[in-house]
């Protein structure tokens, strides 16, 4: 089978992981990325996605059994020609954000959608298949303690707190986590220090994982975000707001804590850091690792296949649906 991939992001760790799960299983994957940084809002204004319309276009489409375009705003390109059936991922941030009209149009003149939690399936309308980014328990495993404080440089006095992100990504809500941490830090005797760790490399982060007492996620919003899956792997304790599907993967994992309030947070993280145990979190991400995602993800690839196959032209969806707007 042979994909092209559309995406905004080519360097997220969860989608080169599932790309190179895929071309493990034989699928033939080509990647075309929206041109700007990322990083750098200013870069990523309306002409670089205008741009990709061409860039789009240009592919020899005959070439590829279907489009699988990653995040709302690659959706439009997807859907401006008619010869492929298009899956569509999104991410969590394209359904609850600003681009939630975009990815709203789309959704239901693509073929498949894919989401990462029933919460974004519940805010698109048509019917999605919910399949978490998977996480790689290969990679993500427990490691001895004091090794990984040591490679990190952290002190076993401490109560080391993990947020996975850098402080300036409004939707992880870094001022949020701070407010937490200053109040535990005043409920307990032991020193406790809230750690950001953000720019290492995707490996990295399990010794980092390794080394912390907790995981700390106060985001705004989330579809199903990979740090508390990645952390359950290595049986760090999570204590989290109630976003994405976070409370569905934190079901029967002792200690964590899920929350709906300020106040639930610090009970949590302090009953926690007071605990000083790791977690049961491993058995449970068992299935939505990343060989199960891979699974679920190639049983969509080839139903739309198999379904464009078998579909006359005119019956096809995307021989007749509408060309969104493209502005």
């Amino acid at each position: 089978m042979d994909v092209l991939t559309l995406t905004n992001a080519p360097e997220a760790p969860f989608l080169q992981q599932q790309l190179e799960a895929l071309e493990e299983r034989g699928v033939s994957v080509t990647v075309r990325a929206v041109g700007g940084d990322p990083t750098t809002p200013q870069s990523r204004g309306p002409v670089p996605y205008l741009r990709f319309f061409r860039t789009v276009r240009a592919e020899p489409l005959a070439e590829y059994d279907l489009i699988h375009a990653h995040y709302g705003l690659t959706a439009p390109m997807a859907l401006a020609q008619r010869q492929l059936p298009v899956v569509l991922s999104l991410w969590g941030s394209d359904v609850h954000g600003p681009v939630k009209p975009i990815s709203r149009l789309c959704a239901p003149r693509c073929d498949e959608v894919i989401v990462m939690s029933q919460a974004m399936a519940d805010a698109i309308d048509r019917p999605c298949r919910v399949i978490p980014d998977g996480v790689d328990i290969g990679m993500f495993e427990p490691q001895p303690r004091e090794a990984a404080l040591e490679a990190v440089g952290w002190s076993k006095n401490v109560a080391n707190v993990l947020f996975p992100y850098a402080p300036d990504r409004s939707v992880k809500n870094y001022p949020r986590a701070r407010r937490i941490v200053n109040v535990v830090r005043e409920r307990l005797e032991k020193p406790v220090q809230l750690r950001t760790v953000s720019g290492v490399d995707h490996e990295a982060m399990v010794t980092y994982m390794n080394a912390a007492d907790s995981l700390l996620l106060t985001s705004h919003s989330e579809g199903s975000p990979n740090s508390v899956k990645e952390a359950m792997a290595c049986n760090l304790p999570v204590v989290a707001a109630d976003v994405g599907d976070v409370r569905e993967r934190l079901e029967g994992v002792e200690p964590s804590t899920v929350a709906t309030s300020d106040e639930e947070l610090i009970d949590g993280l302090t009953e926690t850091l007071e605990r000083g145990v790791r977690s049961n979190g491993r058995d449970a991400v068992r299935e939505v690792s990343l060989e199960a995602t891979t699974d679920s993800l190639l049983e969509v690839y080839e139903a739309v296949v198999r379904d464009g196959n078998d579909d006359d032209a005119d019956d096809h969806p995307s021989q007749h649906r509408e060309n969104p707007p493209r502005a």
